[in-house]
């Protein structure tokens, strides 16, 4: 058997554990990632589109597939369905728990960024994005009618994304999580934050620690619910993840 494990999360990291007997192949996009993994594992970096996969597929003879990418990287996981129904191999998704909505009347879950800037939820706001660097074009004609901060990697390539949409530098902050609940509060105060918008990424994303301090500090908080993906397969318990290689081995 020969297992490809598509990772780059906390999640996949926590699968590739349970799974190491096995010696699955890892695949991550970034240099950063690989750090979340044993130094015995197999892990190779880079970005792979539909065609590149299919042929790592073939030259390392895949016979199953789980896929831990990010809740939110849905090209990935619409790609990797696709291979897998193409050339027939196994597909398991291991996706991170999705939290409940918290009942306070400040927090709010739009289905998507689009449903949040077709109305006027930012408007006169101080508002932080914990949102990624990929939507932040999205936001730049916001940047006339409110306040906007963004927290992201401390990346190059991140940061020219978040100037280039219109944040100067004294509103971006850039940091690798996990963050501490005692440094998010210190930002949200100094920056004097009302609202913070989010993504559903789960307790491993903060999620969980953003729906505590915005009721604790009673900052309005929007959660912008994970895409929805057909996925044949889906499961956030690991003992499934072995049930499932153990029947198709």
């Amino acid at each position: 058997m020969r297992i490809w494990l598509i990772g780059g999360t906390t999640e996949s990291k926590d699968v590739a554990n349970a799974i190491a007997d096995l010696n699955p192949v890892i695949t991550v996009t970034t240099p950063e990632a690989r750090n979340l993994y044993r130094d015995d594992l197999v892990v190779f970096v880079g970005v792979m589109d539909l065609e590149a996969s299919k042929i790592f597929c073939r030259q390392h003879e895949i016979t199953a597939i789980i896929d831990a990418s990010h809740p939110f990287a849905v090209q990935v996981s619409q790609n990797t369905i696709a291979i897998a129904q193409e050339l027939d191999i196994p597909y398991l998704r291991y996706d991170r728990e999705n939290l409940a909505v918290t009942s306070h009347d400040n927090h709010l879950q739009l289905a998507s960024f689009a449903e949040l800037l077709k109305k006027d939820h930012l408007f006169n706001q101080r508002v932080l994005l914990t949102v990624g660097c990929k939507v932040l074009p999205m936001f730049k004609s916001w940047q006339e009618r409110t306040v906007l901060y963004a927290r992201i990697l401390p990346k190059l390539a991140s940061v020219k994304i978040a100037l280039d949409s219109g944040f100067s530098s004294d509103r971006i902050i850039a940091l690798r999580p996990p963050i501490s609940p005692a440094l998010e509060k210190a930002l949200l105060q100094q920056w004097r934050i009302s609202l913070i918008v989010t993504k559903a990424s789960g307790k491993a994303g903060g999620e969980n620690t953003k729906q505590q301090l915005a009721q604790e500090l009673g900052i309005q908080l929007i959660t912008i619910a994970r895409p929805q993906v057909d996925y044949p397969q889906q499961t956030n318990d690991l003992q499934q993840v072995r049930s499932f290689l153990n029947l198709v081995a």
